[in-house]
């Protein structure tokens, strides 16, 4: 292998293979496994709520969600999630959508 001529970035890909800081094939996949597991787990939705909202409410979520493309029961949901991890963010003029990613005042809604 010693008359390859290597170019200086696939040098330093194998220098950096031969210092052992490649992850085997199989650690690998149990890493992504392991985080395969933990995502389910995360967004496993395993309790069933009844809520009664507005009619106005459901409507103005329901429009919403799809502007983002995704089910409102799901956007629903996100919300409330983002709300109790403390990463809700709104702006003063109202809820972000796709059109202005731009925010005046942002400020963090959730628990502190």
């Amino acid at each position: 292998m010693s008359d390859l001529k290597l170019d200086r970035e696939e040098k330093d890909i194998l220098e950096s293979f031969e210092r052992g800081e490649w992850v085997s094939v199989r650690d690998r996949k149990t890493e992504i496994s392991r985080l395969g597991t933990a995502a389910r787990a995360t967004l496993r939705k395993n309790r069933r709520i009844n809520i009664r909202l507005s009619d106005r409410d459901v409507i103005g979520l329901q429009a919403k969600a799809a502007e983002e493309g995704i089910p409102y029961q799901t956007l629903i949901s996100s919300v409330l999630h983002k709300f109790l991890t403390g990463t809700l963010w709104v702006t003063e003029t109202g809820w972000p959508n796709k059109a202005s990613h731009r925010t005046t005042n942002p400020r963090r809604v959730g628990i502190r």
